[in-house]
């Protein structure tokens, strides 16, 4: 090969020179690729952390179903919780101690005046009876003799063969055992009354509600120390219902008023009665009029203790508002309900309630027809706090400040 063909060394030089600079470019945009993807990564990792702050921060505020008040009818009937009583209940206890021999009703057992419900042996009270009689023969023994000692004494002294103190002795004699005699015969009569008792009689017509014995049991006379209630007696027909009329009303009660028992054991039916006494006097302790309805319950369908609602024959005025149960929250300050301004801020409301419907109460002070209340509010709402609100029973929510609504779901969407 010639010289000129050859390379020279400049000529190699520059050749790897020229290398060396692409491997440094490529470098370079490799690093401004790594700088570009980081700057990618960085900037969605702030976007989800600004995201998950946001979510955080939403679900910091809480959610609460708000309604407003109802409005009460303006007038209504007087409806108030009764409890059925027999018209005349009465323990039956034993009035003689012994063993309980037979029984002859039990319970659900419907009874005249006068049948037999139990029999007791009274060994005991036998056995006095039996001392008692011969202890009266013997006073009539006595007796007879100092007769006739003094019917001859008095024969014997008219002709003055005897002294009158004998003839006085003998007459005192007399008086003294016939006396004893009494004596003897009243406590023959108390035993004779305490054997019969071992009979136990119904004091009236009425259905047996308890039997508390059986057959051997013993049984103590009475009804205090360690005597035992042998049966429970219920006259049922007509039957006592107990109402505790509000003091405001008490003036449109009073005897003969109708009334009427719904019961929930006979659903869609009434039971009629009439008003039959009150108590004349308010109760301090509840400010209510105790008043007494009797129903007739010739069928027995209605029994003692049971429950019912009595509807009494008296219009009431109304015309207020009404909230239900679950709107209300017991604090130590006293009553509230939480209010929820335009602004969605909560204000704790103290309110003056009425009457009791169960399900609702009357409303008599603190809240406006307008005005929308939180149902079931937890206990950790505070006065000012912020919540969004949530539509029930197809009511629209509080809109924002200006007056308008949020969004525009139907009922039921959180705001």
């Amino acid at each position: 090969m010639t010289s000129e063909s050859r390379p020279t060394v400049e000529q190699e030089e520059g050749r790897g020179g020229g290398g060396g600079s692409r491997f440094f470019s490529v470098l370079l945009v490799g690093a401004g690729l790594l700088m570009i993807l980081g700057a990618l990564i960085l900037s969605a990792r702030r976007l989800e952390y600004q995201a998950l702050a946001q979510e955080t921060e939403a679900l910091a505020i809480p959610t609460v179903a708000v309604t407003h008040p109802s409005a009460a009818a303006k007038e209504e009937e007087l409806r108030l919780p009764g409890t059925l009583q027999a018209y005349v209940e009465s323990p039956i206890y034993a009035r003689t101690n012994g063993y309980l021999r037979t029984w002859s009703h039990d319970i659900g057992s419907r009874v005249g005046k006068g049948e037999v419900l139990a029999e007791l042996e009274t060994p005991e009270v036998d056995q006095q009876l039996a001392q008692a009689q011969a202890d009266l023969n013997t006073a009539r023994a006595n007796a007879r003799l100092s007769e006739i000692t003094a019917k001859r004494l008095q024969d014997v002294g008219r002709t003055d063969a005897v002294s009158k103190q004998e003839v006085d002795n003998a007459t005192g004699d007399l008086e003294a055992k016939r006396a004893v005699v009494q004596s003897a015969e009243a406590n023959v009569r108390r035993l004779q009354d305490l054997e019969s008792f071992k009979h136990v009689h119904a004091p009236f017509s009425g259905l047996i509600t308890r039997r508390n014995v059986d057959i051997g049991t013993l049984v103590n006379a009475g009804n205090g120390g360690t005597s035992q209630e042998l049966f429970r007696l219920a006259q049922t027909d007509p039957i006592r219902v107990y109402v505790s009329v509000p003091e405001t009303y008490a003036p449109a009660v009073h005897a003969g008023r109708g009334a009427h028992l719904a019961l929930a054991e006979y659903p869609g039916q009434e039971f009629h009665g009439h008003v039959v006494r009150t108590a004349e006097a308010i109760d301090p302790g509840t400010r209510t009029l105790r008043t007494e309805v009797d129903v007739p319950n010739e069928d027995g369908r209605l029994l003692p203790g049971g429950y019912a609602q009595v509807r009494l024959d008296v219009k009431v005025p109304g015309g207020g508002l009404e909230v239900p149960v679950n709107a209300l929250l017991f604090r130590s300050e006293g009553l509230r309900t939480v209010v929820v301004d335009s602004g969605h801020r909560t204000h704790l409301r103290p309110l003056t309630i009425g009457r009791d419907y169960g399900t609702s109460l009357e409303i008599l002070s603190g809240l406006k027809a307008e005005e929308w209340i939180v149902v079931n509010p937890p206990d950790s709402l505070e006065e000012g706090q912020e919540v969004r609100t949530k539509e029930i029973a197809g009511q629209e929510a509080p809109g924002p400040a200006a007056g308008g609504r949020e969004g525009g779901g139907a009922s039921g969407a959180a705001r």
